[in-house]
């Protein structure tokens, strides 16, 4: 599934080979939209997640305590970047029975439930923004292109492809969009950094919209550099595969059996404990006066001159 956005629409925009997605007219983009889209894109996900589950229970006429003994329903996401600077989202959406991954769903939980579902959660969540300074409220969701496919073993689309697929965005971040891979430093000189204009206006509307007390929770001005998105680049549901902690075991394990087979750890019983109980003084160094004597001397040339 492939989800995108409403807010800083971009029918006044062009890919030419000098310009590439850079507003036409600058100040009829709105930049304060495409920031504040960017802040609530975490929420809407959540709310998308959890309206999924309550209509995939009312179209199994189950409630929804009831439907987690039948169905889990899992995913994995990645968000990306459009060069214009507002993220969308990749997510891979799956349904399994009760005990997670190794267990079927119910019969009842088809593709065409799934897919209605997703359809029906991605149109109805909002998030709201207090009016503040001489802005009103809004009101933000996602936008109406939405990409629903099947994953199959044999299909157009399969697991390979989708792994592959995902892969490619977790490696993109937002300096595709022209930005900075750090945090702005407060009073930093925005017409100093090597950035876009675009990106420059996205940065400056972020710090400005973090002044305001109302949209002190959306952390604007932390997360200028990043255009105000503030959420994982790929999150997951928890019973959707393995565990991080499982992968850093794996890795710490498979890092001990390495330095074992060449000779840098010796090959020990597991109970064994190895207690280190000799230690040698391999001495200390440059004092800082020692130190500038030092650096005088690899510096200071015969002639006199440095």
């Amino acid at each position: 599934m492939r989800r995108s956005s409403e807010a800083g629409r971009w029918s006044s925009w062009t890919s030419g080979s000098r310009t590439v997605a850079a507003p036409l007219c600058p100040d009829c983009y709105d930049y304060t939209g495409s920031v504040l889209f960017n802040a609530v894109a975490p929420l809407l996900w959540k709310r998308l997640a959890d309206a999924l589950r309550r209509h995939l229970a009312k179209l199994g006429g189950l409630t929804l305590r009831d439907m987690r003994d039948q169905l889990v329903v899992s995913f994995a996401k990645v968000a990306e970047y459009q060069r214009r600077g507002v993220v969308h989202l990749h997510a891979v959406i799956r349904l399994d029975g009760p005990a997670g991954p190794i267990s079927p769903p119910p019969a009842w939980a088809t593709l065409d439930l799934l897919t209605q579902a997703v359809e029906h959660a991605a149109a109805v969540v909002i998030a709201k923004i207090p009016a503040f300074d001489n802005e009103p409220a809004r009101v933000l969701h996602w936008g109406t292109q939405i990409d629903v496919r099947p994953v199959t073993l044999d299909g157009e689309l399969t697991d390979q492809a989708v792994a592959g697929y995902i892969a490619k965005y977790a490696t993109k971040a937002a300096e595709c969009v022209g930005t900075m891979d750090r945090r702005i430093v407060p009073g930093e000189d925005l017409a100093a950094l090597p950035v876009r204009d675009h990106a420059r206006r996205l940065i400056a509307e972020c710090l400005r919209l973090g002044s305001f007390e109302e949209l002190a929770d959306l952390r604007l001005t932390q997360w200028a550099h990043m255009l105000g998105f503030r959420g994982h680049f790929s999150t997951r549901s928890r019973r959707y595969s393995t565990t991080l902690g499982d992968i850093r075991a794996d890795r710490q394990e498979h890092a001990r059996d390495e330095q074992i087979t060449t000779g840098l750890l010796p090959l020990l019983d597991e109970d064994t404990v190895l207690v280190v109980s000799e230690w040698e003084y391999a001495g200390k160094g440059y004092s800082p006066g020692d130190a500038l004597v030092a650096t005088l001397a690899t510096t200071w040339l015969p002639d006199g001159g440095r």
